[in-house]
């Protein structure tokens, strides 16, 4: 055989192993799928390729044992280079980026620099033009002044023209018809407030003349008082003369007239005479002070009526709390303003009227009545004035009741923030009244048990019944031991043992075992209380004993 052929035949592609065949399928296969998963085009490189081939060569690799090691050595430094390209590439990248930041520097600059210039040319310009407007402002101000000055020599008072005209809409307030007739009732109703003037006040200047002439009358009125009373008593002084005169004269005259009018003056008919000369004085007696009173009251009435017509609550309620002989000072009045009921934006009218009887309560020697003074407490704990009540109970004149007590104590019990504060005030009301119960309890509740225990002392009219009472109500440990101890040799308020046996009577079986626990921690032995405790035992004996009376 020739080299010629040997060369011929060493060209021939080598045989594929079945497996080989199917492993380069397998691969082919493998490169196919995962470019089409990722979307890869073919214009230029992608990391995407590189990954692909990247666990394609590994895989080769790992198939082919017999050069692996070499062929990894040929992978790693792939690898290293195309790590090298990237980390160039993106160097490149940044330094580009970095170029054109400073080619663009020198651009920015002259642009900020004519800005700049744009902007002192502008900020020459608003000042130029402020300049110019505060010297107008200045100017129109100056002229303003002088045009109030002048226009205050002519009307006193000045109107905004901007603002909306009372009483009219601002549609009607454009409209020349609606104007005029709006002006035709403004000066109807000045010229019904200019007779008003003429006929029902009397300008300021006169009061000091009238307060004079008052003077003078009320001196003219005593007087011509003392004149009548004197005219009156001889007027009744001649009407006894004359009748026993005409007695005497109808008589038979045997009698002496001195002695016939000391005999008369023991008859029935001459005591009938007087009482009915007295009647008819009385309905002829023309006493001129009643008239004006009857007056003063008619006025008063007339002009709170027409307050609260007006909706001039406020002055009602003033103007009935100074009303002569408490006229207005009542129940009815209450009733008028508490038909009102509440206002939107202003405050409560029956509110307003409390207020005003109470604060000049001082002014009348006697003070405002219970009932008005209850309801004066509803009314401001309803509208939540805590601060108006606190200073009604504690300042002015009043009449407390127990009923007024329970209202302030009833509203301490809903209200947790101000109880304290409620509880002083129903103590301060159930003092007065001398409810001393109630003053005691006031005290317990508040945490003022040693008050409360010197008060017990001062005031020793409480049976072990209210002592029991108040223990319910107010189960406190402090209490009971301050009321079973013996102090200063004087013997307890209660028993001990009746009061656990109280307390488990009344389904208060912790507040008794409580107490036994605190009572028994240290095994002493008191004495007054019929219970002894000694030792583990007597502690467990005594603790069973009430609870065993109390079920029986």
């Amino acid at each position: 055989m020739s080299i010629q052929e040997i060369h011929k035949h060493a060209v021939l592609p080598p045989i594929i192993s079945r497996c080989d065949k199917e492993f380069l399928e397998r691969t082919q296969r493998y490169i196919i799928t995962e470019i089409e998963r990722v979307g890869c085009n073919e214009e230029g490189p992608a990391d995407e390729y590189y990954i692909i081939y990247q666990n394609v060569f590994n895989k080769v690799i790992d198939y082919v044992t017999a050069y692996k090691s070499i062929l990894t050595s040929i992978k790693k430094e792939y690898d290293a280079f195309i790590e090298t390209l990237k980390k160039d590439r993106r160097t490149t990248f940044f330094l580009h980026g970095k170029l054109k930041v400073w080619a663009a520097e020198p651009t920015v600059l002259v642009y900020h620099q004519r800005r700049a210039i744009q902007l002192e040319a502008k900020m020459r310009i608003i000042e130029n033009n402020s300049l110019k407007i505060q010297l107008q402002i200045d100017q129109m101000k100056q002229l303003r002044a002088e045009y109030d000055t002048k226009e205050a020599k002519y009307c006193t008072l000045s109107k905004d023209p901007s603002k909306p005209i009372p009483g009219m809409t601002l549609q009607d307030s454009v409209n020349l018809n609606a104007l005029r007739k709006f002006r035709k009732h403004l000066e109807d109703k000045y010229r019904e407030m200019k007779q008003a003037m003429l006929v029902k006040y009397v300008p300021i200047q006169r009061m000091a003349d009238f307060d004079e002439e008052m003077i003078v009358l009320l001196k003219r009125r005593d007087i011509a008082e003392n004149l009548n009373e004197k005219l009156q008593f001889r007027h009744q002084r001649l009407q006894i003369i004359l009748y026993a005169l005409s007695s005497w004269v109808k008589s038979d005259k045997s009698k002496t007239f001195e002695d016939f009018v000391e005999e008369i003056q023991k008859t029935k008919d001459f005591h009938a005479f007087i009482v009915d000369q007295g009647f008819v004085e009385e309905l002829l007696e023309d006493d001129p002070s009643k008239a004006k009173n009857a007056e003063i009251i008619l006025y008063y009435i007339e002009r709170f009526n027409e307050l609260m017509s007006l909706g001039e609550y406020e002055k009602a309620a003033y103007f009935a709390a100074s009303s002569p002989r408490r006229i207005l000072r009542n129940m009815g009045s209450m009733d008028k303003f508490k038909a009102i009921g509440k206002i939107r934006g202003k405050t409560l009218p029956l509110l307003l009227f409390f207020e005003a009887i109470f604060s000049t309560s001082h002014a009348f020697k006697t003070p405002v009545d219970a009932d008005l003074t209850l309801e004066g407490i509803k009314c401001g704990l309803s509208e939540k004035r805590l601060d108006l009540v606190i200073n009604w109970v504690t300042q002015e004149k009043l009449t407390f009741s127990e009923k007024a007590g329970d209202v302030i104590y009833d509203y301490g019990e809903q209200d947790t923030f101000n109880k304290a504060k409620c509880l002083a005030l129903a103590q301060i009301i159930y003092s007065e009244c001398g409810l001393h119960k109630k003053v005691l309890l006031c005290l317990c509740k508040q945490g003022q048990i040693h008050g409360a225990i010197e008060y017990l002392q001062q005031f020793k009219d409480f049976t072990p019944d209210d002592l029991m009472k108040l223990i319910t109500l107010c189960p406190q440990t402090e209490l009971i031991q301050c009321l079973t101890e013996e102090k200063n040799g004087r013997p307890p308020f209660l028993s001990f043992g009746l009061a656990i046996l109280h307390l488990f009577s009344v389904n208060m079986e912790k507040v008794g075992i409580k107490l036994l626990q605190e009572i028994n921690k240290g095994g002493t032995v008191f004495s007054g209380h019929n219970i002894f405790v000694c030792g583990a035992e007597d502690r467990t004996q005594a603790a069973r004993m009430p609870g065993e009376r109390a079920t029986a």
